[in-house]
């Protein structure tokens, strides 16, 4: 698949990068024994292993279902980026117990002229290269690319700050702010370390995503058929890329088993035409009430037992509801 094949693309592209820019990160800590060129060049390895471990995380949720996977194989976007969030905070953790020992016994710095050069060179490469990854990370509903690439523009801005630092340091001598940098980037690194494991967190959990539901929620009012007597319980799951949509629809209970089912595949190709992304769907038919009639657009419908009054306005909060919406306006 094109989508596939360009994740891979890309994936290949921040592994290839992460590994030069480490090699170079460690050259200018090589030539400034900077503590913070240092915090700089550890993340990197972190950056590195993430990578390569994402990688095989798109490999793998790109394989077909199988048997022994009969939702397919997406939900291993949710461990890469987990992965990638852990390794952040033990960087993080790691660089300010680091920097507290470099404050306490300080050393010499030297070449801060020439590890700038390098430090900023790194900074613009990780961040067009992290911005390109979650630009096509929210495209495809990739989180192994929106994690990859929120993680190398989190490195791209803690590294412009570390340029703004070195400067200062070259400028004045106080070498006490490399130190002090250092620590303030391992604070900054284990909050969105944080981040990027809660959200793994809640994908493995199956949290509700209130923006994709919303954005189900207005694919469905924008295409609102009048037959489409009622739509309840709405469900909205990730599975990495794939979305997993189920949900109750009402339908005139005099219909046949054809009509029925011609409804139901106009809804899925409606949900399906909406995103880039595979898009499973299971639709559970109800038939209609006599309650319903007052919400009802059907036309010329020969069991109508009260006039159509008001149409009831489809929201994520109500539509999620496990009840048909005229009876919680009856309830009301």
């Amino acid at each position: 698949m094109p989508r596939t094949r360009n994740k891979f693309r890309l994936i290949i592209l921040s592994f290839t990068v992460s590994v030069v820019l480490m090699v170079i990160k460690f050259v200018a800590y090589w030539l400034t024994n900077s503590n913070a060129v240092l915090t700089d060049a550890l993340e990197s390895i972190v950056n590195v292993v993430a990578s390569g471990f994402a990688f095989y995380s798109i490999y793998l949720s790109s394989l077909p279902r199988d048997s022994n996977h009969p939702y397919g194989h997406g939900k291993i976007e949710f461990f890469s980026a987990g992965l990638e969030g852990a390794l952040i905070l033990l960087a993080g953790v790691f660089i300010f117990f680091h920097s507290v020992k470099s404050l306490l016994s300080p050393q010499p710095l030297h070449d801060l002229g020439l590890g700038l050069v390098l430090v900023l060179l790194t900074t613009a490469v990780n961040y067009a290269v992290g911005w390109i990854l979650r630009r096509e990370g929210r495209i495809s509903n990739s989180l192994t690319l929106s994690a990859d690439g929120k993680h190398l523009i989190l490195d791209a801005q803690s590294s412009l700050v570390l340029v703004i630092g070195i400067g200062v340091i070259y400028l004045t001598g106080w070498q006490v702010l490399d130190s002090l940098l250092s620590m303030g980037f391992a604070v900054y690194i284990v909050v969105n370390g944080t981040q990027i494991a809660r959200q793994s967190v809640a994908g493995l959990m199956d949290e509700v995503d209130k923006g994709m539901l919303g954005q189900v929620v207005e694919v469905l009012k924008t295409h609102r058929l009048r037959q489409w007597i009622d739509i309840h319980n709405l469900r909205v799951q990730k599975y990495g890329a794939d979305l997993h949509i189920d949900c109750h629809l009402t339908l005139p209970n005099y219909w046949t088993l054809l009509e029925v089912h011609e409804t139901v595949h106009e809804l899925e190709e409606i949900l399906r035409a909406a995103f880039s992304s595979d898009v499973e769907i299971f639709v559970h038919t109800d038939p209609c009430i006599p309650p319903c009639c007052p919400h009802c657009h059907v036309e010329n419908c020969p069991i109508r037992e009260a006039p159509f009054t008001k149409e009831i306005d489809w929201t994520p909060q109500n539509l999620s509801l496990n009840q048909k919406l005229f009876l919680e306006k009856v309830n009301d």
